[in-house]
């Protein structure tokens, strides 16, 4: 891909690393909970998230899609820099988790069985083995560390993201995301969300709402259009912005009445 052409898709690009991020955090934080319930993680659901070379996961196309746009950034940023650090960092460590997944869910209980059915072998195997076991042990201590780490990068990646962002405040895909999946949004930043939507839009949290009609209506879906300007509406009836869109949306169903 050339330089010029991801630039030109670069508002494509902002969109799809805060989508990415936003369902990669939900799926981890899933598997790091249940982690704390009962110490396992599932194996398949890491290998699926990570993928490989050739069918690439969510935390892959993240990764990827974090180096077009923080690395092809005419205007790059300090903060943008370490939010591609510490994305890859997110991917690589989950490699880790996944793969100490892996070896607690298919050997662990392997090496519980043979231990616990060995009746032959001389007591210098069995302190072999016991060692080795031992090593198999550890594994759950460096799952723990893993986790820690992943779930330490992503708090930081909640508060650089918004810092980042505040240059996207007329990113119309970016805001139709942002109100189209609202609710996984605010799953994910919590007590940050607010925080997040002043960082892009200042005081004015209607634009989001605007933006987001403005997009879904670009795109012929009319009736979520309306949804999303009703939102501004409720945020700030008289602002100009809001009022512009409404005049368009209330043409529109006029034409469709008639």
């Amino acid at each position: 891909m050339s330089k010029a052409w991801i630039q030109a898709k670069h508002p494509e690009f902002v969109r799809d690393l805060f989508k990415f991020f936003c369902q990669g955090s939900e799926l981890l934080e899933r598997q790091m909970a249940s982690f704390d319930d009962d110490g396992n993680v599932e194996f398949e659901v890491l290998k699926d998230i990570v993928g490989n070379e050739m069918d690439k996961g969510l935390l892959w196309r993240m990764k990827d899609t974090a180096h077009h746009v923080f690395r092809n950034d005419p205007h790059a940023q300090l903060g943008g820099r370490f939010l591609d650090w510490a994305i890859g960092y997110i991917f690589h460590e989950t490699i880790k988790l996944k793969e100490d997944a892996y070896q607690k869910q298919n050997y662990a209980p392997w090496f519980h069985a043979l231990i616990k059915g060995d009746t032959e072998s001389t007591g210098s195997e069995r302190d072999i083995t016991e060692q080795l076991f031992q090593v198999l042990n550890q594994t759950e201590e460096s799952m723990q560390r893993e986790i820690a780490r992943i779930r330490f990068i992503m708090a930081k990646c909640r508060q650089l993201l918004p810092y980042y962002l505040q240059r996207y405040s007329d990113n119309v895909l970016l805001a139709r995301y942002i109100f189209s999946q609202n609710e996984l949004v605010r799953s994910v930043f919590k007590d940050e969300y607010d925080g997040l939507i002043r960082a892009i839009y200042g005081e004015e949290s209607e634009r989001m709402y605007v933006l987001a009609s403005q997009s879904l209506r670009m795109g012929g879906w009319m009736d979520e259009a309306a949804h999303a300007l009703e939102q501004a509406s409720q945020k700030n009836p008289e602002s100009k912005i809001v009022l512009q869109e409404k005049k368009i949306i209330d043409n529109w169903a006029k034409r469709i009445e008639t």
